[in-house]
C-alpha cells in the first residue's frame, strides 16, 4: 500500500517537475505553515549535512532519501519566503551533482492545498514534528501522518506526546530538549556558539550557505538566515537540538 501511494505521489510530482524520483527511497516530508518555530530550516540544514556526508565518500553506504516541504508562508513573512528560496537553491545544487544521483533528493512543492495533501500524506515514510519543544500546541498534521503508516522523528512536543503513547516508543525518533530543558537553559543564558565550536557538523553547514555555494551569483543572500542563529541569538533553538536531530535520523 505504501509502496503504491509513493508511486502515486511521483506521478503527480512528473506532472509539474522534471526531477526523477526513486520509490525506493525513504520519502522524508514536511508539510505544515512556513514558521520558524516549526524549523523547517533545521530540517533543510540536515538536508545539507546529508549532502556533505556523501560528498565527503560518494561510495559509502547511503540510504537513498527524497526530502519534500510544502507549506505557505504569510504575506508579509519575509524569513519564511526566504527559507523557501534557501531550500530552492539547496534542491538546485543537490538535485544535479552526479556525486549525489539517487541518494539524495530536495523539492519544494508550491501551492500546498488539501487536494495535494492528500497525496503527500499516504506516501510519506517519515513524518518531520520538529517544533521547537514548547511552541507546538497540539498538532493534528502529525496524527494524519501516523495514521497513514509514517515514523515520527519529532520533539516531545504537542500532540507528539500522545502518539508516542499510541504508537510505541519503536516507532517514534524522540530528539532534543523538551519544554523543561528549553525553559531552564533559556534562564541560565542560551548560547548557540557552545554548540558551533571547532569543525561542528552545523557549523560546517552554516559556513557553507555563508560561502555562497548555494547561490554563487548573490553570495550574501542568504546571510540573513545564517545571522538568525549565529548572531541573532538562534531563538528556536537549532543549534541546541541539531546534533540530536541528526543523530535519530541516523538511526
Amino acid at each position: 500500500i505504501k509502496t503504491e501511494n509513493k508511486e502515486r505521489l511521483i506521478e503527480y510530482i512528473n506532472r509539474k517537475f522534471t526531477i526523477k524520483l526513486s520509490v525506493n527511497s525513504m520519502f522524508d516530508i514536511q508539510i505544515k505553515r512556513m514558521h520558524e518555530y516549526k524549523r523547517q530550516l533545521m530540517n533543510l540544514l540536515h538536508c545539507i549535512a546529508l549532502y556533505n556526508d556523501i560528498k565527503d565518500d560518494p561510495s559509502a553506504a547511503f540510504t537513498p532519501r527524497t526530502i519534500i516541504f510544502a507549506g505557505k508562508a504569510a504575506p508579509g513573512y519575509w524569513m519564511a519566503k526566504h527559507i523557501i528560496k534557501l531550500i530552492n537553491s539547496v534542491s538546485t545544487v543537490v538535485n544535479n551533482d552526479p556525486d549525489v544521483g539517487n541518494k539524495l533528493k530536495l523539492l519544494f512543492l508550491p501551492n500546498y492545498s488539501v487536494s495535494m495533501a492528500e497525496v503527500l500524506i499516504p506516501a510519506a515514510d517519515l513524518s518531520e514534528q520538529i517544533s521547537t519543544a514548547g511552541k507546538e500546541a497540539s498538532g493534528t498534521g502529525n496524527m494524519k501522518f501516523s495514521l497513514n503508516g509514517a515514523l515520527t522523528v519529532g520533539t516531545l512536543d504537542g500532540a507528539n506526546v500522545e502518539i508516542k503513547d499510541c504508537v510505541g516508543d519503536e516507532n517514534i525518533y524522540i530528539f532534543g530538549l523538551n519544554v523543561t530543558e528549553v525553559e531552564e537553559l533559556k534562564q541560565h543564558g542560551y548560547n548557540p556558539h557552545n554548540y558551533l565550536q571547532g569543525g561542528s557538523r552545523l557549523k560546517r553547514v552554516l559556513d557553507l550557505i555563508e560561502s555562497g555555494f548555494f547561490c554563487p551569483e548573490e553570495q550574501e543572500l542568504f546571510k540573513p538566515i545564517t545571522d538568525s542563529i549565529t548572531c541573532n541569538g538562534d531563538e528556536y533553538m537549532i543549534a541546541a537540538d541539531f546534533d540530536s536531530y541528526y543523530e535519530a535520523q541516523q538511526e
